[in-house]
């Protein structure tokens, strides 16, 4: 049996798959709906909609066998999402990767299997539409084509979800996609024992910006911030935009001293961009700070409340030095 390999943008797939709260939801007649006529249109006993985990694959929907987990190094799935394309496995027995699965050499004796891989705006794949069957079976061009129909339009109901925790403007995440998706981040550091930081922007005078020189340029301060900010910060961090000019990002694996380095190295990029863009005013924030220990528990909420008061703190701070 061969190990499914790991995709290149394992961390950021894992973050938007976490973002979108789908993981463990209530059953969802948008996709049940598509997962019964996959099932009725190929004939088979079971057609899902799985999302690939870090350690196991979930079914999101499923339509003829049981619904429960199954551990990622023993699923077709975690081979689909690295898979170009639709994969398609005519019979399991006869395929090196496969013939000696558990869930081939003993029950349910899946001998058939076919997969495409569900991506979302980006490039994530998050997991696979895909069909099986207890007989091997061919599997034609307008079988391949059908599925792919079909795989579309659970991408776009997928699509649908992630625009609800995706901000429009500056395409990181929002409030609901960050509360969503920091759990599981904390969780991950627990594990690891690894600490963790907070760190809440508020970006300075922005009503000032929007006053003097229209709410569009406003709109463009914001997405330069954002844009800064995602690319200062490491691909495992955890940026958003919780609305208005507040920012935030979780800092996964990073002690006090590195996230302050972090903090100064956005302060030198920002200032560097506004020397290119002299745009008339210049994009400042401020920030607060908050650590959390490998142990550390408590509502994101409460969090967000923890590094909110700091950054008012620094805005104090920092406004106090500058009248005097």
């Amino acid at each position: 049996m061969s190990a499914p390999q790991m995709p290149a943008n394992e961390t950021q797939r894992i973050h938007v798959l976490h973002s979108l709260g789908l993981l463990h939801s209530a059953p969802d007649e948008r996709f049940d709906r598509l997962t019964r006529l996959a099932k009725r249109l190929f004939n088979v006993p079971v057609a899902k909609v799985t999302l690939v985990d870090t350690d196991a694959v979930y079914a999101l929907s499923c339509a003829g066998q049981s619904s429960a987990p199954v551990p990622r190094e023993l699923s077709f799935c975690s081979h689909t999402i690295v898979n170009d394309g639709m994969l398609v496995v005519p019979d399991t027995r006869t395929d090196p990767r496969f013939c000696d699965n558990p869930y081939v050499t003993s029950a349910p004796y899946i001998r058939f299997y076919a997969g495409y891989p569900l991506a979302v705006p980006g490039g994530a794949r998050l997991g696979a539409l895909c069909l099986v069957d207890f007989d091997p079976r061919n599997f034609g061009d307008e079988d391949v084509a059908l599925l792919r129909d079909l795989a579309t339009m659970v991408e776009q109901e997928v699509a649908a979800v992630q625009m609800a925790t995706v901000d429009e403007l500056t395409l990181l995440l929002n409030r609901r996609g960050f509360e969503a998706s920091a759990p599981q981040a904390l969780q991950l550091c627990t594990r690891m024992s690894k600490p963790a930081s907070l760190l809440f922007f508020d970006l300075n005078h922005f009503k000032q910006i929007n006053d003097t020189f229209g709410h569009a340029e406003g709109d463009r301060a914001l997405k330069v911030f954002a844009e800064t900010l995602r690319k200062v910060l490491r691909s495992s961090d955890l940026p958003a935009r919780l609305g208005g000019d507040e920012f935030v990002a979780l800092l996964i694996d990073s002690n006090r001293d590195e996230t302050a380095l972090v903090v100064e190295r956005l302060r030198t990029a920002i200032n560097e961009r506004n020397e290119v863009d002299r745009r008339g005013y210049d994009i400042r924030f401020s920030v607060g700070q908050v650590e959390l220990p490998p142990d550390a528990r408590g509502a994101i909420a409460d969090l967000l409340a923890r590094g909110d008061a700091e950054m008012y703190k620094n805005k104090q701070a920092t406004r106090t030095t500058t009248n005097h």
